[in-house]
């Protein structure tokens, strides 16, 4: 069943962004949707943990947050930047991850790193290494609005 998700969104994705319906085009893109599903496939028998499609509904409600997140931070990195370097203050933390599911672990991490001002340095089973411009940054992470936001839309143990 879940092949038959990729197949759907890896051929529509395809022709969303070539955006021709010819032919010859049409047979090009779904030779390229058949060899990612065999290589899904043959990563699936490797790793023994087939990897599913979750519910577009958790991305939708995720993603706009984190656009307005990235908002938010584009202005907080805008006046840091615009009052001067006397302002910056550099700090570097490790985070723990154990609120957030185990599946999106590295979904929190790109999200710090997507967000200006933040970078993730590292990621490991218990915590995140995070590279801050501005220590309160880091200790609005620490408050853990994010996780918490990963794990409400995506639930602690499913994905």
């Amino acid at each position: 069943m879940y092949l038959a998700k990729w197949t759907i969104l890896l051929a529509v994705f395809w022709l969303l962004l070539s955006g021709f319906i010819q032919p010859l085009l049409l047979s090009f893109g779904a030779i390229s949707v058949a060899i990612v599903l065999l290589v899904i496939k043959r990563m699936d028998v490797i790793d023994e943990q087939p990897r599913t499609i979750g519910s577009p509904l958790a991305a939708l409600i995720y993603i706009p947050w984190l656009i307005y997140q990235i908002f938010l931070s584009s202005i907080q990195v805008t006046r840091l930047i615009w009052t001067g370097k006397t302002n910056v203050s550099p700090s570097i933390a490790k985070l723990p991850v154990s609120s957030v599911p185990e599946n999106k672990k590295v979904l929190y991490a790109n999200s710090i790193t997507l967000t200006p001002g933040t970078l993730s340095v590292d990621l490991d089973e218990e915590e995140v290494t995070v590279h801050a411009l501005e220590s309160s940054s880091i200790d609005e992470l620490k408050q853990g609005g994010m996780a918490d936001k990963i794990a409400k839309t995506w639930g602690k143990t499913n994905g």
